[in-house]
């Protein structure tokens, strides 16, 4: 019998309080409804497509999502992008992928559209637990970019693939490097952000005020005087009005001069 402590279930209980389960089979669904319900989630609802999904996900603002991979009417990847790019409280809560197919090329998918755990079926309540544990007790950095949204992708961990193809954990080893690191991203995602604005300006915007916070965080832990002030322009501009590629132009531009920067694909 698949047991837990108590005291691992209190710490699941604000992710798992409300759940949002996408899935067109009736008998995975009540499956699935019933294992969480067992680890004490008490609001549980079941949609079979990714329309209703979107629209439920407005008003139950779900702190775990469940989605099958693909069904009538449901691409569980579109439905990651959809949901990523709302306006809902629930955009960054984790959405654990349940398929049949556990591929190289699936996983990869899942993770590119954002997902935070892959799990394949038949799974047992033990391996579920799993991926309910990881999303929820070993929270992962959010990355608000233009082609991509969702949590870090370097630290994506699916137990269902150990190929050459999977990436292992790489966290800098020092304090300075994460700073490094974490600059480096966020700038990056900048230079992606005005370069693609034209493409999709609502979402360069919120990309780019996530990296002004960002950065903002990263100057004020290294005492980076230089770059306080250099943020503080970008953030007075965001505040003045509405933001234009014009208007952000000179504050972005500023920042990137203070760090070389290399286009990445990845990045935007």
């Amino acid at each position: 019998m698949f047991a837990v402590d108590r005291r691992v279930l209190a710490r699941l209980g604000p992710v798992i309080k409300r759940v949002l389960i996408v899935d067109p089979n009736p008998h995975a669904a009540r499956l699935m409804t019933d294992i969480m319900k067992g680890l004490g989630s008490t609001e549980i609802v079941v949609q079979p497509n990714g329309a209703r999904a979107m629209a439920e996900a407005a008003g139950l603002e779900p702190g775990l999502v469940f989605t099958e991979r693909s069904g009538d009417g449901l691409d569980g990847e579109a439905l990651a992008r959809k949901l990523r790019r709302s306006h809902f409280e629930c955009r960054k809560a984790p959405i654990i992928m349940v398929t049949a197919e556990a591929t190289a090329s699936t996983i990869k998918g899942a993770r590119d559209a954002g997902i935070h755990e892959f799990l394949r079926k038949p799974y047992t309540t033990a391996d579920l637990f799993r991926r309910v544990e990881n999303v929820a007790l070993k929270p992962r950095d959010w990355v608000e970019a233009i082609g991509y949204i969702g949590p870090d992708r370097r630290r994506f961990n699916s137990g269902e693939f150990s190929g050459p193809g999977k990436r292992k954990a790489d966290r800098p080893a020092t304090g300075a490097e994460a700073l490094a690191a974490a600059k480096d991203q966020a700038m990056r995602i900048l230079a992606a952000a005005l370069d693609k604005f034209d493409s999709d300006p609502m979402q360069a915007v919120r990309a780019i005020r996530e990296q002004a916070s960002n950065l903002k965080a990263v100057a004020m832990k290294a005492s980076d005087s230089r770059l306080v002030v250099a943020v503080g322009a970008l953030e007075v501009t965001l505040a003045s009005g509405p933001a234009t590629k014009e208007t952000l132009s000179a504050p972005i531009g500023g920042l990137l001069a203070m760090h070389q920067v290399e286009p990445l694909a990845r990045a935007g």
